[in-house]
C-alpha cells in the first residue's frame, strides 16, 4: 500500500543494510564513543540546527533534548500510541521511528511551528483552535501528537471529505483519558473550517 500523508513509517522506511547496521550499533544511551558523532543539518520548523549526532540517534530525542522542543511527547517508545507525531516533508510520521541523521534536507515540523508552517503566522491552526473550544484533552500528553495527525489527515482533502475516513486515519493516535468523543468533534470543526477556507 502507498504511504499516505498520515501514514507512520516505522524502520522500514530503512535498507535491511541500515536496519542491520542500526541494530549493531551501541544504543544513544551506552554511551557510543563521541568520535562516531557526525555532523547534520536538521531543519525544524523553518529554522537551521547544525548538530553533532551519534548515527543512531532517535528523532524524537533530538527535538526533546538537543533543541529543547518538548511539545512532542515520548509515550510508548514503540510507534504505537502515536504520541511522537510530528510532520517530515507534510506527512506525519512517528519521531521515536526515524533515526534523526537520516532527515537532513528534509522540513520537520513539531507542534511548536504547526501554525506558522501551515500558513497561519498570527494565531493557531485551526485544529489548534478546535481542540480548545472542544475541550478535545483531559491529561494532555496525547494532544500535540492528536493535532499533528489531524492536520496532516485534513490536508489530505480526498480522506478529509469523509468523516469515517477521518476517523480511521486518526486510530493511530491513543487517548489513554479516553477523551475520542471530543476529540473527532474538534476534528469536524476543524475539517469545517479549513475546507471554508479552501
Amino acid at each position: 500500500m502507498a504511504p499516505t500523508p498520515y501514514s507512520r513509517p516505522g524502520v522500514g522506511y530503512c535498507t535491511p543494510a541500515a536496519q542491520a547496521e542500526i541494530a549493531e550499533r551501541p544504543s544513544a544511551a551506552g554511551g557510543a564513543s563521541a568520535g562516531n558523532t557526525r555532523n547534520v543539518t536538521l531543519s525544524v520548523n523553518g529554522e537551521q540546527h547544525r548538530l553533532a549526532l551519534e548515527p543512531n540517534a532517535i528523532l524524537l530525542d533530538v527535538l526533546r533534548e538537543e533543541l529543547g522542543l518538548f511539545g512532542t511527547k515520548k509515550g510508548c517508545d514503540h510507534g504505537q500510541c502515536g504520541a511522537c507525531t510530528v510532520h517530515v516533508n507534510g506527512r506525519s510520521v512517528n519521531a521515536c521511528l526515524m533515526l534523526a541523521c537520516m532527515q537532513e534536507g528534509a522540513e520537520i515540523t513539531t507542534i511548536e511551528g504547526l501554525a506558522r508552517s501551515a500558513g497561519y503566522e498570527q494565531g493557531q491552526h485551526p485544529i489548534q483552535e478546535a481542540f480548545l473550544e472542544h475541550d478535545a484533552y483531559q491529561c494532555g500528553y496525547c494532544t500535540a501528537g492528536q493535532m499533528m495527525t489531524a492536520a496532516a489527515v485534513l490536508n489530505d482533502r480526498a480522506v478529509a471529505a469523509d468523516a469515517a475516513s477521518v476517523n480511521d486515519a486518526m486510530s493511530g493516535n491513543i487517548c489513554r483519558c479516553g477523551a475520542y468523543k471530543n476529540i473527532r468533534e474538534a476534528i469536524e470543526t476543524a475539517r469545517q473550517r479549513m475546507q471554508g477556507e479552501s
